[in-house]
Protein backbone atom coordinates (compact mmCIF):
# COMPACT_ATOMS: atom_id res chain seq x y z
CA UNK A 1 0.00 0.00 0.00
CA UNK A 2 1.41 3.27 -0.89
CA UNK A 3 1.85 6.08 1.15
CA UNK A 4 -0.53 8.46 -0.49
CA UNK A 5 -3.03 5.39 -0.22
CA UNK A 6 -2.56 4.79 3.56
CA UNK A 7 -2.89 8.73 4.07
CA UNK A 8 -6.13 8.41 2.78
CA UNK A 9 -6.97 5.50 4.28
CA UNK A 10 -6.57 7.19 7.97
CA UNK A 11 -8.01 10.75 6.94
CA UNK A 12 -11.08 8.28 6.03
CA UNK A 13 -11.38 6.97 9.29
CA UNK A 14 -10.80 10.07 10.91
CA UNK A 15 -13.66 11.76 9.57
CA UNK A 16 -15.73 8.95 10.09
CA UNK A 17 -14.91 8.66 14.02
CA UNK A 18 -15.48 12.98 14.17
CA UNK A 19 -18.84 11.74 12.35
CA UNK A 20 -19.39 9.58 14.74
CA UNK A 21 -18.59 11.76 17.51
CA UNK A 22 -20.98 14.48 16.53
CA UNK A 23 -23.42 12.42 16.04
CA UNK A 24 -23.19 10.88 19.90
CA UNK A 25 -23.35 14.84 20.91
CA UNK A 26 -25.95 15.55 18.64
CA UNK A 27 -28.31 12.03 20.15
CA UNK A 28 -27.33 13.27 24.00
CA UNK A 29 -28.79 16.46 22.95
CA UNK A 30 -32.00 15.04 21.81
CA UNK A 31 -32.47 12.18 24.41
CA UNK A 32 -31.17 10.39 27.76
CA UNK A 33 -31.68 6.87 26.47
CA UNK A 34 -28.37 4.57 27.09
CA UNK A 35 -26.57 2.71 24.18
CA UNK A 36 -27.09 -1.22 25.55
CA UNK A 37 -22.88 -1.78 25.07
CA UNK A 38 -23.85 -5.28 24.79
CA UNK A 39 -25.92 -5.53 22.13
CA UNK A 40 -23.71 -3.27 20.27
CA UNK A 41 -20.77 -5.12 19.98
CA UNK A 42 -22.10 -8.48 19.77
CA UNK A 43 -24.56 -7.30 16.96
CA UNK A 44 -21.38 -6.40 14.95
CA UNK A 45 -19.63 -9.97 15.61
CA UNK A 46 -22.20 -12.11 15.18
CA UNK A 47 -23.03 -13.74 12.02
CA UNK A 48 -26.31 -12.31 10.06
CA UNK A 49 -28.78 -12.63 7.71
CA UNK A 50 -28.19 -9.19 6.54
CA UNK A 51 -25.62 -6.79 6.36
CA UNK A 52 -26.33 -3.72 8.45
CA UNK A 53 -25.23 -0.58 6.96
CA UNK A 54 -26.94 2.21 9.37
CA UNK A 55 -30.01 3.03 11.47
CA UNK A 56 -32.22 5.77 9.51
CA UNK A 57 -35.51 7.16 11.66
CA UNK A 58 -35.10 3.85 13.87
CA UNK A 59 -35.21 1.67 10.64
CA UNK A 60 -32.24 -0.68 10.13
CA UNK A 61 -30.46 0.00 6.38
CA UNK A 62 -28.59 -2.64 5.05
CA UNK A 63 -28.05 -5.46 2.22
CA UNK A 64 -30.93 -8.32 2.33
CA UNK A 65 -29.32 -12.23 2.12
CA UNK A 66 -31.04 -15.12 0.66
CA UNK A 67 -32.66 -17.65 3.19
CA UNK A 68 -33.03 -20.89 2.60
CA UNK A 69 -34.56 -23.50 4.96
CA UNK A 70 -36.09 -26.76 5.00
CA UNK A 71 -38.84 -27.34 7.10
CA UNK A 72 -41.31 -30.10 7.32
CA UNK A 73 -39.54 -32.00 4.11
CA UNK A 74 -40.48 -28.60 2.32
CA UNK A 75 -37.99 -26.33 0.60
CA UNK A 76 -38.46 -22.45 1.69
CA UNK A 77 -36.26 -19.52 0.31
CA UNK A 78 -36.90 -15.81 0.29
CA UNK A 79 -34.96 -12.73 1.27
CA UNK A 80 -33.91 -11.61 4.64
CA UNK A 81 -35.65 -7.82 4.01
CA UNK A 82 -38.74 -9.90 4.01
CA UNK A 83 -38.65 -10.13 7.54
CA UNK A 84 -40.66 -7.40 9.03
CA UNK A 85 -41.61 -5.95 12.26
CA UNK A 86 -45.12 -6.48 13.51
CA UNK A 87 -46.73 -4.63 16.29
CA UNK A 88 -45.18 -6.80 18.59
CA UNK A 89 -41.58 -6.23 17.75
CA UNK A 90 -40.81 -9.69 16.41
CA UNK A 91 -39.22 -10.17 13.10
CA UNK A 92 -41.77 -12.49 11.72
CA UNK A 93 -41.88 -13.49 7.64
CA UNK A 94 -44.88 -15.77 6.28
CA UNK A 95 -44.03 -18.07 3.35
CA UNK A 96 -45.57 -20.97 1.16
CA UNK A 97 -48.53 -21.20 4.09
CA UNK A 98 -45.28 -21.32 6.85
CA UNK A 99 -44.77 -18.29 9.33
CA UNK A 100 -41.43 -17.90 10.44
CA UNK A 101 -39.78 -15.54 13.16
CA UNK A 102 -36.20 -14.29 13.40
CA UNK A 103 -35.13 -14.47 16.99
CA UNK A 104 -31.72 -13.13 18.26
CA UNK A 105 -30.10 -15.44 21.42
CA UNK A 106 -27.80 -12.97 22.72
CA UNK A 107 -25.30 -13.88 20.35
CA UNK A 108 -26.63 -15.34 17.02
CA UNK A 109 -29.55 -15.27 14.80
CA UNK A 110 -31.63 -18.20 14.92
CA UNK A 111 -34.98 -18.90 12.50
CA UNK A 112 -37.68 -20.61 14.35
CA UNK A 113 -41.21 -21.82 13.13
CA UNK A 114 -44.36 -19.20 14.53
CA UNK A 115 -46.58 -19.60 16.55
CA UNK A 116 -49.89 -18.38 15.35
CA UNK A 117 -50.85 -16.06 18.00
CA UNK A 118 -47.82 -13.79 20.00
CA UNK A 119 -47.08 -15.34 23.73
CA UNK A 120 -47.05 -13.09 26.96
CA UNK A 121 -43.69 -12.22 25.94
CA UNK A 122 -44.39 -10.30 22.89
CA UNK A 123 -42.95 -13.07 20.53
CA UNK A 124 -44.15 -15.99 18.28
CA UNK A 125 -41.55 -18.59 20.10
CA UNK A 126 -42.94 -21.46 22.39
CA UNK A 127 -41.62 -21.95 25.70
CA UNK A 128 -41.07 -24.26 28.19
CA UNK A 129 -41.35 -23.65 32.18
CA UNK A 130 -37.62 -22.48 32.44
CA UNK A 131 -38.24 -20.00 29.47
CA UNK A 132 -36.37 -21.87 26.62
CA UNK A 133 -37.03 -21.29 23.48
CA UNK A 134 -38.82 -25.03 22.21
CA UNK A 135 -40.35 -23.97 18.95
CA UNK A 136 -39.85 -26.40 15.87
CA UNK A 137 -36.40 -25.39 14.40
CA UNK A 138 -35.59 -25.77 10.38
CA UNK A 139 -33.03 -26.84 8.48
CA UNK A 140 -31.05 -23.39 7.57
CA UNK A 141 -28.91 -23.41 4.83
CA UNK A 142 -29.16 -19.84 4.30
CA UNK A 143 -26.62 -17.47 3.11
CA UNK A 144 -25.47 -15.75 5.89
CA UNK A 145 -22.77 -12.44 5.83
CA UNK A 146 -20.29 -14.88 6.88
CA UNK A 147 -21.17 -16.87 4.09
CA UNK A 148 -20.73 -14.35 1.72
CA UNK A 149 -17.08 -13.26 3.02
CA UNK A 150 -16.37 -16.55 2.99
CA UNK A 151 -17.18 -16.79 -0.99
CA UNK A 152 -14.98 -13.60 -1.38
CA UNK A 153 -12.11 -15.11 0.09
CA UNK A 154 -12.22 -18.09 -1.62
CA UNK A 155 -12.55 -15.97 -4.91
CA UNK A 156 -10.05 -13.81 -3.97
CA UNK A 157 -7.60 -16.58 -3.29
CA UNK A 158 -8.48 -18.53 -6.69
CA UNK A 159 -7.53 -15.68 -8.45
CA UNK A 160 -4.01 -15.07 -7.07
CA UNK A 161 -3.10 -18.38 -6.69
CA UNK A 162 -4.55 -19.26 -10.32
CA UNK A 163 -2.54 -16.36 -11.46
CA UNK A 164 0.45 -17.20 -9.77
CA UNK A 165 0.32 -20.87 -11.41
CA UNK A 166 -0.16 -19.70 -14.75
CA UNK A 167 2.63 -17.58 -14.42
CA UNK A 168 5.07 -20.65 -13.44
CA UNK A 169 3.61 -23.06 -15.66
CA UNK A 170 5.11 -21.11 -18.67
CA UNK A 171 8.41 -22.42 -19.31
CA UNK A 172 10.19 -19.33 -20.02
CA UNK A 173 9.10 -17.76 -16.64
CA UNK A 174 10.82 -20.36 -14.18
CA UNK A 175 14.08 -19.03 -13.94
CA UNK A 176 12.46 -15.73 -13.71
CA UNK A 177 12.25 -13.98 -11.00
CA UNK A 178 8.58 -13.11 -9.31
CA UNK A 179 6.75 -10.05 -10.70
CA UNK A 180 3.52 -8.99 -9.96
CA UNK A 181 1.38 -10.91 -7.56
CA UNK A 182 3.54 -13.69 -7.41
CA UNK A 183 6.43 -11.65 -6.20
CA UNK A 184 4.50 -11.04 -3.39
CA UNK A 185 2.65 -14.36 -2.11
CA UNK A 186 5.95 -16.38 -3.41
CA UNK A 187 8.47 -15.78 -0.26
CA UNK A 188 5.19 -16.75 1.67
CA UNK A 189 4.74 -20.17 -0.15
CA UNK A 190 8.49 -21.29 0.35
CA UNK A 191 8.32 -19.85 3.79
CA UNK A 192 5.68 -22.50 4.79
CA UNK A 193 7.04 -25.53 2.85
CA UNK A 194 10.59 -24.59 4.02
CA UNK A 195 9.83 -23.32 7.63
CA UNK A 196 7.20 -25.06 8.43
CA UNK A 197 6.34 -28.33 6.40
CA UNK A 198 9.35 -29.55 5.88
CA UNK A 199 11.42 -29.18 9.65
CA UNK A 200 8.33 -30.95 11.32
CA UNK A 201 6.78 -33.10 8.92
CA UNK A 202 10.13 -34.38 7.56
CA UNK A 203 12.06 -34.61 4.08
CA UNK A 204 10.11 -38.06 3.26
CA UNK A 205 6.62 -37.12 3.83
CA UNK A 206 6.34 -32.84 3.34
CA UNK A 207 5.45 -32.55 -0.15
CA UNK A 208 2.29 -35.07 0.59
CA UNK A 209 1.02 -32.38 3.32
CA UNK A 210 2.66 -29.01 2.05
CA UNK A 211 -0.84 -28.53 -0.59
CA UNK A 212 -2.79 -28.21 2.76
CA UNK A 213 -0.37 -26.48 5.03
CA UNK A 214 -0.47 -23.82 2.25
CA UNK A 215 -4.21 -23.71 1.47
CA UNK A 216 -5.00 -23.77 5.10
CA UNK A 217 -2.14 -20.78 6.59
CA UNK A 218 -3.49 -18.70 3.33
CA UNK A 219 -7.29 -19.28 3.94
CA UNK A 220 -7.09 -18.50 8.13
CA UNK A 221 -5.07 -15.36 6.70
CA UNK A 222 -7.23 -14.36 4.46
CA UNK A 223 -10.61 -14.75 6.59
CA UNK A 224 -8.71 -12.33 9.39
CA UNK A 225 -7.78 -9.71 7.17
CA UNK A 226 -10.83 -9.66 5.51
CA UNK A 227 -12.65 -9.35 8.77
CA UNK A 228 -11.04 -6.50 9.17
CA UNK A 229 -11.20 -4.60 6.05
CA UNK A 230 -13.13 -3.16 6.26
CA UNK A 231 -14.17 -3.59 9.88
CA UNK A 232 -17.11 -1.15 9.86
CA UNK A 233 -19.98 -1.72 9.33
CA UNK A 234 -18.93 -4.59 6.29
CA UNK A 235 -16.86 -6.56 8.28
CA UNK A 236 -17.63 -10.24 9.06
CA UNK A 237 -16.07 -11.93 12.08
CA UNK A 238 -15.44 -15.03 10.24
CA UNK A 239 -12.35 -16.45 12.37
CA UNK A 240 -13.81 -15.71 15.43
CA UNK A 241 -16.71 -18.26 14.75
CA UNK A 242 -15.96 -21.66 16.53
CA UNK A 243 -18.14 -23.61 13.58
CA UNK A 244 -15.56 -21.67 11.30
CA UNK A 245 -12.37 -22.64 13.62
CA UNK A 246 -14.11 -26.27 14.51
CA UNK A 247 -14.48 -26.81 11.03
CA UNK A 248 -10.48 -26.45 10.23
CA UNK A 249 -9.44 -28.04 13.40
CA UNK A 250 -11.26 -31.18 13.04
CA UNK A 251 -10.47 -31.46 9.22
CA UNK A 252 -7.00 -31.29 10.79
CA UNK A 253 -7.94 -33.79 13.21
CA UNK A 254 -8.84 -36.27 10.85
CA UNK A 255 -5.99 -36.06 8.50
CA UNK A 256 -3.42 -36.30 11.69
CA UNK A 257 -5.22 -39.52 12.37
CA UNK A 258 -5.03 -40.88 8.86
CA UNK A 259 -1.83 -40.49 8.54
CA UNK A 260 -0.50 -42.25 11.96
CA UNK A 261 1.42 -44.99 11.72
CA UNK A 262 1.13 -48.17 13.18
CA UNK A 263 4.00 -47.17 15.61
CA UNK A 264 2.07 -44.15 16.46
CA UNK A 265 -1.09 -46.08 17.75
CA UNK A 266 1.08 -48.51 19.80
CA UNK A 267 2.09 -45.59 21.90
CA UNK A 268 -1.25 -44.62 22.66
CA UNK A 269 -2.41 -47.56 23.63
CA UNK A 270 0.35 -49.27 25.15
CA UNK A 271 2.91 -47.54 25.43
CA UNK A 272 6.53 -49.29 25.30
CA UNK A 273 8.80 -50.19 28.60
CA UNK A 274 5.76 -49.04 30.81
CA UNK A 275 4.69 -51.52 32.94
CA UNK A 276 0.52 -51.73 32.36
CA UNK A 277 -1.01 -51.21 35.37
CA UNK A 278 0.38 -47.70 34.50
CA UNK A 279 -1.10 -47.91 31.51
CA UNK A 280 -4.33 -48.35 32.12
CA UNK A 281 -3.94 -44.90 33.43
CA UNK A 282 -1.89 -43.27 30.80
CA UNK A 283 -4.18 -45.13 28.22
CA UNK A 284 -6.68 -43.23 28.66
CA UNK A 285 -4.69 -39.64 29.38
CA UNK A 286 -2.82 -40.27 25.99
CA UNK A 287 -5.86 -41.19 24.07
CA UNK A 288 -8.05 -38.06 25.18
CA UNK A 289 -5.12 -36.18 23.72
CA UNK A 290 -6.03 -36.98 20.60
CA UNK A 291 -9.04 -35.02 21.14
CA UNK A 292 -7.58 -31.71 23.23
CA UNK A 293 -5.33 -30.75 20.52
CA UNK A 294 -8.16 -29.92 17.70
CA UNK A 295 -10.00 -28.36 20.73
CA UNK A 296 -6.68 -25.86 21.47
CA UNK A 297 -6.39 -25.19 17.29
CA UNK A 298 -10.35 -23.99 18.01
CA UNK A 299 -10.28 -21.94 21.01
CA UNK A 300 -6.89 -20.45 20.08
CA UNK A 301 -8.39 -19.05 16.65
CA UNK A 302 -11.59 -18.26 17.89
CA UNK A 303 -10.65 -16.18 20.93
CA UNK A 304 -7.50 -14.50 19.63
CA UNK A 305 -9.71 -12.90 16.81
CA UNK A 306 -12.76 -11.97 18.58
CA UNK A 307 -10.95 -10.73 21.67
CA UNK A 308 -9.36 -8.17 18.85
CA UNK A 309 -12.88 -7.08 17.02
CA UNK A 310 -14.30 -7.08 20.87
CA UNK A 311 -11.73 -4.30 22.20
CA UNK A 312 -11.56 -2.28 18.86
CA UNK A 313 -15.56 -2.07 19.23
CA UNK A 314 -15.37 -1.60 22.67
CA UNK A 315 -12.99 1.85 21.87
CA UNK A 316 -15.37 3.29 19.19
CA UNK A 317 -17.85 2.69 21.88
CA UNK A 318 -15.64 5.41 24.16
CA UNK A 319 -17.51 7.99 21.58
CA UNK A 320 -20.85 7.46 22.00
CA UNK A 321 -20.11 6.94 25.98
CA UNK A 322 -18.99 10.31 26.53
CA UNK A 323 -20.87 11.79 23.84
CA UNK A 324 -18.13 14.56 23.19
CA UNK A 325 -16.46 15.08 19.92
CA UNK A 326 -13.29 15.79 21.74
CA UNK A 327 -13.04 12.14 22.57
CA UNK A 328 -12.23 11.21 18.43
CA UNK A 329 -8.74 12.01 18.64
CA UNK A 330 -7.98 10.00 21.47
CA UNK A 331 -10.49 7.23 20.77
CA UNK A 332 -9.06 7.16 17.11
CA UNK A 333 -5.41 6.79 18.07
CA UNK A 334 -6.33 3.81 19.99
CA UNK A 335 -8.60 2.21 17.68
CA UNK A 336 -5.63 2.82 14.87
CA UNK A 337 -3.00 1.41 17.02
CA UNK A 338 -5.51 -1.89 18.06
CA UNK A 339 -5.96 -1.96 14.72
CA UNK A 340 -2.15 -2.45 13.47
CA UNK A 341 -2.07 -5.31 16.21
CA UNK A 342 -4.76 -7.09 14.78
CA UNK A 343 -3.47 -7.27 11.40
CA UNK A 344 -0.30 -8.66 12.73
CA UNK A 345 -2.45 -11.43 14.99
CA UNK A 346 -3.89 -12.38 12.01
CA UNK A 347 -0.87 -13.09 10.17
CA UNK A 348 0.62 -14.62 13.73
CA UNK A 349 -2.79 -16.91 14.23
CA UNK A 350 -2.37 -17.97 10.88
CA UNK A 351 1.23 -18.98 11.33
CA UNK A 352 0.97 -21.05 14.25
CA UNK A 353 -2.54 -22.69 13.25
CA UNK A 354 -0.57 -24.01 10.03
CA UNK A 355 2.86 -24.81 12.45
CA UNK A 356 0.39 -26.54 14.90
CA UNK A 357 -1.13 -28.79 12.22
CA UNK A 358 2.40 -29.62 10.84
CA UNK A 359 3.74 -30.81 14.27
CA UNK A 360 0.49 -33.10 14.93
CA UNK A 361 1.24 -34.34 11.64
CA UNK A 362 4.55 -34.59 11.98
CA UNK A 363 3.90 -36.82 15.48
CA UNK A 364 1.99 -39.03 13.74
CA UNK A 365 4.59 -39.55 11.45
CA UNK A 366 7.84 -39.53 13.66
CA UNK A 367 7.05 -42.72 15.45
CA UNK A 368 7.69 -44.76 12.45
CA UNK A 369 11.28 -43.46 11.75
CA UNK A 370 12.32 -43.77 15.17
CA UNK A 371 11.19 -47.56 15.60
CA UNK A 372 13.19 -48.38 12.21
Amino acid sequence: MSGYTTKKLLLFILVTLVALGLKAQNHDTQTEEKIDQTAFIMGHIRDSHTFHICDVDGHAVGVSLPVILISHGKLITFMSGDFHHDNTGSHVVEKDGQSFVLYFDGFNEKIYQASSTPNEDGTYLSRDEQGKVISYTPLDFSITKNVVTLIMVVLSMLAIFITMGSFYRKKENVEKAPRGIASMFEPLVVYVRDEIALPNIGEEYYKKYTPYLLTLFFFVLFTNLFGLIPFFPFGANISGNTSFSFALAFLTFVIVQFSGTKAYWKEIISMPGVPKPVMLILAPVEFLGLFTKPFALTIRLFAAIMGGHIIILSLLLLIFMFKMWAVVPASGVFIMFMYLIEILVAVIQAYIFTLLTALYIGMAKLEEHEEH
